[in-house]
Parts: structure tokens; sequence; C-alpha cells
């Protein structure tokens, strides 16, 4: 796996967000209400939604391999399957609903992402990438971080202490460690689309290069 190092000003600015919700975590002591908590998380489902939305037209508008093509709907239902967790498979919108058509809804979501693991051209284009594309390093970074510092606040981690300063913020503070996490997240599968089609248009270029040789 190989880093692409360059800072731009996006990675500064998540860094600036990321560094302002730890700041806030450590200095807020205002009203706190479930509705705030959740307008945090629907702002959250929103945005995961878009983002496969994002990729789907992605799909749809550029001439893909089949190989870019399968990776590129295997990354849809992956801001799918984030979309859904976000929201509890459904069950934070219909609360009287049995628990298990949840669990069932998670598992009709997760599997395709198993499923398509099968696929050999798939497998070839996740080790192409793994191999020779290089990876955007400060937004992976940066959501390495945020949803570490989400997930050490959820489950009272080590570093739990160091994030929080009120357990009575926890759901809160969490929500908003999530957001840099999947900006960042969003930012690194935009960059790596970037590559692709700069790699799809220098292939055409070289292809009527060639044909207008013969």
């Amino acid at each position: 796996m190989k880093f692409d190092f360059s800072f731009n000003l996006i990675s500064f600015k998540l860094i600036v967000l990321l560094t302002l919700i730890v700041l806030f975590a450590h200095c807020y002591d205002g009203i706190l209400t479930n509705s705030i908590v959740r307008i945090v998380e629907d702002g959250q489902a929103i945005f995961l939604f878009a983002a496969a939305i994002f990729t789907w037209c992605y799909v749809k508008q550029n001439a893909l391999s089949a190989s870019k093509r399968s990776f590129r709907i295997w990354a849809m239902i992956w801001w799918m399957v984030l979309f859904g967790r976000s929201i509890s498979w459904g069950r934070d919108y219909f609360p009287l609903i049995p628990h298990p058509y949840f669990r069932m809804v998670s598992i009709v979501m997760i599997a395709p992402l198993v499923l398509m693991l099968l696929s050999r051209t798939l497998r070839q284009e996740i080790i192409h990438k793994l191999k020779y594309i290089l990876f955007p390093f400060w937004y992976l970074l940066i959501a390495l971080l945020s949803v570490c510092f989400a997930d050490s606040i959820e489950h009272h981690r080590f570093i739990d202490h160091f994030l929080l300063h009120n357990v009575f913020y926890q759901d809160l503070v969490e929500e908003l460690y999530e957001i840099p996490f999947m900006l960042a997240l969003f930012m690194a599968a935009y960059s790596l689309m970037q590559k692709d089609k700069k790699d799809m248009s220098l292939f055409a270029t070289g292809s009527d290069y060639s044909a207008k040789k013969r």
C-alpha cells in the first residue's frame, strides 16, 4: 500500500474541525437535549446516503472498465451499510417493530459486501489499488483518528477521559467525532475517483494516439 503525503487546504480544514470538536468536548457545559443529538444523527444519515447516491451517479456517468465499475459498486454498498448502521438499520425511526426484523435488514445490507468478494474481477481491482494507487495519507489519518476517538468514547476505552470531560455529553460528542471521519472518508474516496478518471483519460489518449499511428 502506497500513500500520497501531499497536504492540501481540505486536509487542513478537517484537522481544524477535529481540533475544534476536541476543544468543544472539553469546554462545553451548555444545554443538551435529545433533539440536538438527533439532528446530528439525521445529518450524518443524510450525508452517508448522499455519498452512496454520488458514487452511483459516478458509476453511471463514466465509462468505467468492468473492474473499476465493480469496485465502485462495492464502495457504494459500503456507504449504504454505513448509512444503515447510522440509523441502527431503521430501528431509530421504527422503534415499535420487533428487533429481529432489523437484524434481517442488517444481514441483507451487509451480505453483498461479502458476496461481491467472490468476484475475481473485484478482487483483482482491490489488489491493483493496494499495490499501485497512492492513497491520500492525511484523509485516511484524520478518518482513523476520528473513528478511534468516537469508539473510545462509546466503549469507554483508555483514552476516553482525554476526549470527554463530562459523560453527560457522551452521546453528542461521540456523534460529533464521527463527522470528520465521514468527511475525510468521502474525500479519500473522491480522491480515488479522480485518480480513476485520470487513468481512464490517459488510457483513452494513448488509444487515440496508437490509432492515429496506424
